[in-house]
């Protein structure tokens, strides 16, 4: 793996324009398709149309955009004048909005049209300018108006590869998300490790990703992949329901296919799931959550098709450790994917054995260079070379790794440490489960454990939520797992909390059960 010195990430889509590639569609997107000409000219409008507005070197961009072309238009016009893209979940408050200008100092904001009535009135307290993407807005810039004034070619600025790049904002479980600062070399990595190493994507691959372009991972998903090995994307506005998703996929038959385990879990379950035609794809990656083995499976046979699951951090901007085709395990989160390099620390701080919890550490040139204004932070998270997860794993004698639940997940119940997720994944094989979540709870100040299920949408009577059924499910644990892995309180929901990738937010659960 080699990586520049001098790097602009603007110019993974240069290469396609200088190899032959121009006149190849680079994105679909609804009824658009975007060459790789037409994807290259709209980049260096966007850089031209940004100088002119003043925004210089390192300055912040933010970005409120759905997934469409305008998405790399305006990421990439931004990185190649050297300014910096913040783009930012579409789908959240004011006050997010107002949290996200006041941290990034952002001078520029490239909103939705549909969204911008709705983050008007801090933009109007705080003075910053916006461009409206998709239909003219009264009081705004219009994108598609400065990209047709400010046509014509702009070299990318010369950044070195450290140069600071982009910041992706990580969900946190308490208080404002982190602003994680990456630099333009980072999506270079990522490309020739996952990309390469795991994937082997190739110029012939197109992909579709569920997870937006703002998160991590659906920005190497469906930008920085496929434009580093010269293919095609398939972008999808909205909310990525199971149905509108498996629309998508078997409208423009992509070859790779990202999700995460929620979503496939649901994509089972969704009606005449059995007769979808996924016969492009020839692989499927998982991420934000441990695949478990029975949702593994249930895939495979449905449709044939093998799901790569990994873990992965906006820390580290994509999949660190996975599974590939020619070395597997269902429910396990793989090995380390070369380039990275991953570790086990006791909670002691000392080594552990073959099957023992331990807190995991990973190791790779595409990791953070340091949260935005939260140096302690930084300094909790970074030991030298080695990033502090978060997350508790086993590794089993043939080195893979199994993940336990996040460092504040765990459980100890009479003297002995419970994992959330071997009860998870034993409740979601379940008929009548449609989600789970396990969290500790305290009575008479002993740690007890509380299971908060989502039910199916089947129309069988036992499937109302009862006691008989919550003594069912309790049973159900018994018989799988040790006597002490089981829920001794069950609570039914319509729904459970979750971040905007899909992550279920169990400190909410855990706070409610306090």
């Amino acid at each position: 793996m080699t990586t520049p010195e001098r790097f602009n990430i603007s110019t993974l889509v240069d290469r396609n324009c200088l190899s032959g590639r121009a006149a190849k569609v680079a994105i679909y997107a609804g009824a658009e398709q975007v060459t790789y000409a037409e994807l290259f000219a709209r980049i260096c409008a966007m850089g031209t149309a940004l100088t002119t507005l003043g925004v210089r070197r390192e300055q912040r961009v933010l970005l409120i955009l759905d997934d469409s072309p305008d998405f790399p238009t305006v990421f990439l016009g931004a990185a190649r004048i050297g300014a910096v893209p913040v783009p930012v979940n579409p789908a959240l408050n004011i006050d997010d909005y107002r949290f996200f200008l006041a941290d990034s100092y952002a001078d520029v904001v490239v909103v939705e049209s549909a969204r911008y009535q709705h983050i008007r009135p801090v933009l109007d307290e705080v003075g910053v300018r916006a461009i409206v993407a998709g239909e003219p807005v009264d009081g705004a810039l219009s994108l598609r108006a400065l990209l047709g004034e400010h046509a014509g070619e702009t070299s990318p600025v010369d950044t070195h590869a450290q140069d600071m790049g982009f910041w992706l904002y990580s969900s946190g479980s308490t208080g404002h998300p982190k602003g994680v600062v990456h630099s333009h070399g980072d999506l270079l990595v990522t490309c020739q490790t996952y990309a390469d190493k795991v994937l082997g994507i190739r110029d012939d691959d197109i992909t579709f990703s569920s997870t937006k372009l703002y998160h991590a991972y659906g920005m190497g998903n469906g930008m920085s992949f496929p434009y580093w090995a010269g293919g095609s994307s398939v972008l999808m506005r909205g909310r990525p329901k199971p149905e509108s998703v498996l629309d998508t996929a078997e409208k423009f038959r992509p070859t790779i296919f990202f999700s995460v385990p929620t979503l496939y879990h649901a994509m089972l379950r969704s009606p005449g799931a059995a007769a979808r035609d996924l016969s492009s794809v020839r692989l499927c990656a998982s991420a934000a959550e441990p695949l478990p083995a029975g949702i593994w499976q249930r895939w495979k046979d449905r449709f044939g098709l093998t799901i790569l699951d990994g873990i992965g951090s906006t820390e580290m901007l994509h999949i660190y450790c996975s599974n590939t085709e020619t070395d597997l395990r269902p429910g396990s989160s793989g090995k380390a994917v070369p380039g990275y390099q991953v570790k086990l620390v006791g909670f002691d701080g000392g080594s552990v054995d073959v099957d023992e919890p331990g807190n995991l550490y990973a190791k790779g040139d595409s990791a953070l260079d340091f949260y935005w204004h939260r140096r302690e932070k930084t300094r909790q998270s970074l030991h030298g070379e080695w990033f502090f997860t978060g997350d508790r794993y086993t590794r089993d004698a043939d080195g893979f790794y199994w993940y336990c639940g996040r460092a504040d997940d765990m459980m100890k119940i009479g003297g002995l440490w419970v994992s959330p997720i071997e009860i998870e994944n034993t409740l979601i094989d379940h008929p009548l489960v449609a989600e789970v979540a396990i969290v500790a709870t305290s009575v008479d100040g002993l740690a007890r454990i509380k299971a908060f299920v989502v039910l199916s949408e089947t129309e069988l009577p036992e499937r109302e939520p009862s006691n008989v059924l919550a003594a069912q499910l309790q049973e159900w644990c018994k018989e799988r797992l040790q006597r002490y892995q089981f829920p001794h309180f069950v609570e039914f929901l319509a729904e459970l909390p979750k971040t905007a990738t899909g992550k279920i937010q169990r400190y909410k659960l855990r706070d409610a059960s306090l």
